[in-house]
């Protein structure tokens, strides 16, 4: 069914779940989470064959980075409202109710593969490189799952794309009541995550090619900074942590700073030119120029 769209809002009338199957349920946000993680991997594998980066182990830390991303997601939501969890433990490993956080994914995902990656002595600029078109790829459709079932919770607002949910089992059905029409916060971020993809591939095929690792920071502070002020629209993660800060805010800010040393010494190393092919056996080398 179309969204109907009326003078004041965009009406969503979507259910979550698309159908259950054995005890399984599958839902819109499952779906792209799945579809986002596919593309993901895909697009990481095809980069890494364009800079340079054995596509092997690139496929090797894929294996590695999606679960260490899951747990991460885990973690940091727990984390965040450790308020509910701190009384209820065991609800800590029931991820089919739902309950991740993105950083969590993108900081859990890149660490995993970023250790393994270290002990086996790869290089780990391209593969970080590599990585970060894929990672901002599959935030991007995931968020697709979450302007279906209505996930995440946005302040009011008049503007002509404001979102009504009608559907009951929508968890944004309640606050439409409440509030009505509101903003399509994880919208914005979305949009904001396929245009930062877009930028990644075009600057790791071109002007950031020779200089490994400055895609990778590209991605992380331009998400960051993009994020910071999503979350300023953002209801569910509204509780401040320091001077009106809330938690995900905070974990941009402490991103960007992280991020300024290793740009500083990628500034200083400069472009890393790329080694010339192996000659061919039998074949007459050319000379030009």
């Amino acid at each position: 069914m179309s969204p109907l769209i009326s003078v004041l809002a965009i009406e969503l009338p979507f259910d979550p779940n698309i159908t259950e199957l054995g005890g399984f349920l599958l839902t819109w946000h499952g779906l792209f989470t799945a579809i986002g993680i596919l593309v993901g991997v895909r697009l990481s594998l095809w980069i890494a064959g364009n800079i340079g980066f054995d596509v092997d182990d690139a496929y090797t830390l894929a294996l590695i980075g999606i679960p260490s991303g899951i747990i991460g997601a885990r973690l940091l939501f727990v984390a965040e409202h450790w308020d509910f969890y701190g009384d209820n433990l065991g609800d800590i490993l029931a991820l089919t109710e739902g309950g991740i956080s993105i950083w969590g994914a993108v900081l859990g995902g890149v660490a995993g593969p970023l250790a393994f990656a270290l002990w086996r002595g790869w290089d780990i600029w391209k593969g970080l490189d590599a990585a970060s078109a894929g990672l901002i790829a599959g935030m991007g459709i995931g968020r697709i799952g979450d302007l279906i079932n209505g996930e995440h919770l946005a302040k009011a607002t008049d503007l002509p794309w404001g979102v009504i949910y009608t559907h009951p089992d929508s968890p944004a059905f309640a606050h439409s009541i409440t509030v009505g029409a509101h903003h399509p916060a994880t919208t914005y971020e979305m949009l904001g995550d396929f245009v930062i993809l877009a930028a990644a591939i075009y600057l790791v095929l071109g002007p950031l090619r020779k200089w490994s690792g400055a895609t990778f920071f590209f991605f992380l502070i331009s998400y960051a900074v993009m994020r910071f002020f999503v979350s300023m629209l953002r209801l569910d993660s509204a509780d401040t942590f320091f001077l009106g800060v809330t938690v995900p805010q905070l974990v941009s800010i402490v991103v960007i700073a992280i991020c300024i040393p290793p740009v500083i010494a990628i500034l200083r190393r400069g472009p890393v030119e790329e080694p010339e092919p192996a000659p061919v056996p039998g074949r007459v080398p050319v000379r030009r120029g």
